[in-house]
């Protein structure tokens, strides 16, 4: 048989194996597929889209006026007055328990706040906007409003992109490292070493054994989203199935090159979490990334986990086409040839 039959004989054979080990890890199917259905009913169910919640405003009852601002405030459906004294308001104002005081004196009223706090902010203008509203204020400008709700604004639908993107990081970087390692820890890589195959063969079967796995996770979950919360999908279907063979790919090969020397099942947990932690908090899974300092933004975009998080949210939400995700998919691909050709280099049977 010649070498070429055999390679190929070889690599088919070694990616079975690869999925009957994956199959028959209960665990790794719960992680892989359950796991994300769970974390995106209850993410979806704790920031539901609902009407926004009132703000908590405490007003100090030192002054005789004090019952006259707190009744004038108790008429605007968005406020949950509280009256409190001198020390029970700054007692609830250091403790987060109402967003602002508001304070009756000779001159006025006195607001109380931290305006670094959002929920402050807001509860100073729609506070202000009743008081002075009960002194007799008549807005200048007359407004008119149309309200509407868009599929793509909820937090689900920004969450369940970055839930599919954090999967396809865990799958390929805990599935392929776990694996490797626990291999050269029972000495089976030892075995492969005195047979024809090569280290790029054995790696790269790997690499294939992802496909069937990607295609289960992508319809799982975004099936899931679509069914229960609605989240809309405006790109193309073929692309966004090629967005998810790269990125999967991707976190595959630096799966192999975290694993490609680590000797034992608790070294390369150390690896894997030094490498995937930074991105679970700063690739923009559960909130956007432009909430860091631009000064780290090009290192945050340089991130592969950034990258397919962008990369999906643009198609799923946006119906970008992924010819004008040059930058997203020029990441994905870096990161895909540089840690599959550096752990060719690195990799180690023993």
């Amino acid at each position: 048989m010649s070498n070429s039959k055999f390679g190929e004989r070889s690599l088919v054979q070694l990616t079975l194996v690869r999925f009957r080990e994956f199959i028959r890890q209960p665990e790794a199917v719960f992680w892989t597929f359950v796991f994300p259905i769970l974390l995106a009913v209850g993410l979806g169910l704790a920031f539901r889209s609902r009407a926004p919640d009132k703000a908590k405003i405490g007003v100090i009852t030192s002054s005789p006026a004090a019952a006259n601002i707190a009744a004038s405030l108790k008429k605007d459906s968005t406020l949950e007055i509280e009256e409190l004294t001198d020390s029970a308001g700054a007692r609830a104002l250091r403790t987060a328990k109402v967003a602002m005081l508001v304070v009756p004196d000779s001159n006025g009223v006195r607001y109380v706040y931290d305006p670094k706090r959002s929920e402050s902010a807001f509860a100073r203008l729609v506070t202000d906007r009743a008081i002075q509203s009960a002194a007799g204020r008549v807005d200048p400008v007359k407004i008119t409003e149309r309200r509407v709700t868009e599929k793509g604004s909820r937090y689900i639908d920004f969450v369940i992109p970055g839930l599919l993107g954090m999967n396809l990081m865990g799958s390929g970087i805990w599935g392929i490292g776990f694996a490797i390692v626990d291999s050269r820890g029972k000495r089976l890589l030892k075995r492969f070493m005195a047979t024809p195959m090569s280290r790029a063969e054995y790696l790269m079967s790997f690499l294939f054994s992802r496909l069937f796995f990607l295609i289960l996770e992508v319809i799982t979950l975004l099936g899931f989203g679509a069914l229960a919360f609605g989240v809309p999908h405006r790109g193309s279907l073929i692309e966004l199935g090629f967005i998810c063979l790269l990125s999967a790919l991707s976190f595959s090969a630096l799966g192999l090159l975290i694993a490609s020397r680590a000797k034992t099942v608790e070294g390369v947990s150390g690896l894997m979490n030094f490498v995937m932690m930074p991105m679970w908090i700063f690739s923009g899974v559960f909130f956007s990334s432009s909430n860091f300092p631009k000064v780290v933004q090009p290192v945050i975009k340089a991130l592969p986990l950034t990258a397919v998080n962008d990369a999906l949210r643009a198609n799923l939400l946006e119906g970008t086409k992924i010819t004008a995700l040059g930058l997203e998919m020029a990441v994905i691909v870096a990161w895909l040839v540089v840690s599959f050709v550096l752990a060719l280099k690195l990799f180690r049977w023993r």
